[in-house]
């Protein structure tokens, strides 16, 4: 099977790069069956005859009316795209939800409380994932002093109310962008998903007008941020009026604690906290100088059809009838299949002409001349990007990626601290180490950002962005901004 699904991602791998630089085969292909057809004998007489004779026609031929019409061929096109520019979207800005200091509970505070629940090996379980899972020592939890809470519907309905207010808010101070200029809006949230839904919420809120498009994505996981990106883009490039999509990510872990004794399902509340940030998106080219980057390319790869990977994050009740999100131990595989597979459509999109060709020679070697000795060749994603932000779903994922792209520590950085200071905050993380890397003085103009997430289904979704214009810190403001100077820390293994 393994063989298989290798050879499929090859093939799908090769198709993708024929179709991106066809011209490469058909230009060389074609000429050699001209010669052929014609049966041309290529000698240097031949090229003196017709070097000649083209000097003849040359001669012969009045310039005025074919450069009228080349300069009218060339005129109608800029004009045709001038009146109907390719549209492009922007990222004018985004904000990530800063909970407050009293929000903030100590690794012991949380063992201690969950000890209560637990049985004493559990509890031992419970610290051991903590104590690896490459979070820090305090961490934000929303109403942690009611654990667990007399109401989970309404402790978290509390903790959105929370979240998407406090992220919201900011954005909108920060833009100076009125609520009626929003023409999309979508919230994407897992496991909490009230009536009326969240992005009704945010319609009610901010009294947004009576056309807006409303969304709400649920149960698609920690990737769910980038499948709002994708489908903000492609609503904004079908719309006939220049507007603004205001995207939402967040999780509800109030509404997902599991207080039974199925380890697979314990797993999460270990790695999961409180967090959300909130994106706005624009289609106008008059937002092009104060946004801050410009959107390049978002790719979704789908495991849905394989019931493994469908099942590796799954929601349901254990046996005493509590209802949890069992984490599989096959669950690290199937990510790192998703990835190559995510990896292998984009390749061509943004590798270097180098990197692609390495990556196609190394595979012909092995697929077709059955070389042996030939190792895989693992395309340099580093040519290709500055900066990186991978999902912080836990210590292992952020290992295993760094291992499979060959990652330096800097590049890591970003997700290691969004990890250790704010834990597994889902879909949002990557923003989180956006705004990191946005704090650290780390983005320079025409600097590309390689977001990646990964989420139950099993799906793999890739954002590429371009920085705009370098974002100077001093004049920064984010989640980060008040403790930057406290990181990197060294993180126990």
């Amino acid at each position: 099977m393994a063989a298989y699904n290798e050879l499929k991602l090859s093939v799908k791998y090769f198709s993708s790069y024929l179709m991106f630089h066809a011209y490469l085969f058909i230009i060389p292909i074609l000429f050699s069956a001209a010669i052929r057809y014609l049966n041309i004998r290529i000698t240097m007489q031949l090229f003196a005859n017709a070097a000649a004779d083209i000097h003849g026609h040359l001669h012969d031929l009045n310039f005025i009316p074919t450069i009228f019409c080349m300069l009218l061929t060339l005129g109608t096109a800029i004009f045709i795209n001038f009146i109907n520019p390719r549209t492009k979207i922007f990222l004018v800005d985004f904000a990530c939800y800063n909970p407050d200091a009293s929000l903030l509970y100590s690794r012991e505070a949380v063992s201690r409380t969950v000890a209560s629940l637990l049985s004493p090996e559990n509890t031992t379980f419970f610290k051991k994932v903590v104590e690896k899972s490459g979070m820090g020592d305090n961490t934000f939890v929303y109403a942690f002093d009611d654990f667990p809470p007399k109401s989970a519907f309404e402790c978290a309905r509390g903790e959105a109310e929370t979240v998407i207010f406090g992220a919201v808010d900011e954005l909108l101070a920060k833009t100076a962008v009125a609520p009626a200029e929003i023409g999309v809006v979508i919230v994407n949230i897992s496991a909490f998903n009230p009536v009326p839904s969240l992005s009704a919420m945010i319609v009610n809120r901010y009294k947004l007008r009576e056309d807006v498009l409303s969304y709400n994505l649920g149960g698609m996981g920690c990737s769910a941020g980038i499948i709002a990106v994708d489908l903000a883009k492609r609503l904004l490039l079908q719309a006939r009026r220049r507007s603004y999509a205001l995207i939402m990510s967040l999780e509800s872990v109030t509404s997902n604690y599991y207080t039974g004794e199925d380890r697979s399902k314990l797993v999460a509340n270990c790695l999961f906290r409180m967090g959300g940030a909130a994106i706005l998106l624009s289609n106008k080219s008059s937002d092009r100088r104060r946004s801050k980057y410009e959107l390049l390319h978002t790719l979704r790869t789908h495991h849905g059809a394989d019931d493994r990977a469908y099942r590796c994050v799954y929601q349901e009740v254990d046996s005493k009838g509590k209802l949890g999100i069992t984490l599989s131990k096959d669950l690290m595989s199937i990510a790192g299949e998703a990835l190559k597979a995510n990896i292998t459509s984009l390749g061509p999109l943004v590798l270097p002409f180098s990197e692609q060709f390495l990556f196609v020679a190394t595979l012909v070697a092995r697929k077709v001349l059955k070389m042996k000795g030939v190792r895989p060749y693992v395309p340099n994603f580093k040519l290709a990007f500055e900066h990186f932000c991978v999902h912080a779903g836990g210590k292992a994922v952020l290992d295993a990626m760094e291992e499979k792209l060959k990652l330096t520590k800097w590049d890591m950085e970003p997700s290691r601290m969004t990890l250790y200071r704010f834990g597994n905050t889902s879909s949002s993380s990557v923003w989180y180490q956006l705004a990191y890397s946005e704090a650290k003085g780390r983005i320079k103009r025409g600097d590309r950002v390689w977001m990646i997430g990964f989420g139950s289904g099993f799906k793999c979704n890739s954002g590429v962005w371009r920085a705009l214009g370098g974002v100077d810190p001093a004049e920064e403001s984010n989640a980060w901004t008040d403790v930057i100077e406290q990181f990197p820390v060294e993180i126990c293994t």
